[in-house]
């Protein structure tokens, strides 16, 4: 995928208003999330969608991640392998079709995992983040989204960008 069109209404497009400001972005509320995803699965994304309720052991954050990215046997289920095997991922080993738009990787009830391991959940975002950026050098789109129920979340910068609100969000 090449980079944005700048002959076309860049304002217009959702991908390129979310990745402009960070490759990481929070929503509230559900239903703009699903317009928002709906959007870019209109414009063939692929989307892989997570439930962090689920993540009250690092192990199943790491199972679930494995399991939808179809990382190899080898993973080794920890932050350092997460990185490496997403770098995988980024140059369309595996778990990201070379056809699709781009990747969204959506991070439902976030809150819940931040709640349970601030240090690790804040780690995945930086993850995310340095994966969306390495996806861009090779011309790809990965975009995270972080639905949180609780609107105080505290989410620090990743990747030295502060994670902003999605605008329908203010």
């Amino acid at each position: 995928m090449a980079s944005f069109d700048l002959q076309t209404d860049l304002g217009q497009d959702p991908a390129y208003r979310l990745l402009a400001n960070s490759p990481v972005t929070l929503f509230h509320r559900a239903n703009r999330m699903a317009s928002t995803l709906e959007e870019l699965r209109k414009l063939r994304y692929q989307v892989l969608e997570f439930d962090a309720t689920t993540w009250s052991q690092l192990a199943a954050m790491h199972d679930q991640l494995a399991a939808a990215f179809e990382f190899p046997d080898y993973y080794g289920r920890n932050f350092d392998a997460l990185a490496d095997c997403l770098r995988d991922v980024v140059e369309h080993d595996y778990g990201w079709d070379p056809k699709a738009t781009g990747l969204v990787v959506v991070l439902n009830r976030y809150d819940a995992f931040v709640e349970a391991h601030p240090e690790s959940a804040q780690l995945l975002l930086e993850i995310m983040a340095e994966t969306s950026r390495g996806a861009a050098l090779l011309g790809g789109r990965l975009i995270c989204l972080v639905q949180s129920d609780d609107r105080e979340i505290a989410i620090a910068p990743v990747g030295a960008t502060v994670v902003p609100w999605h605008d329908a969000e203010h």
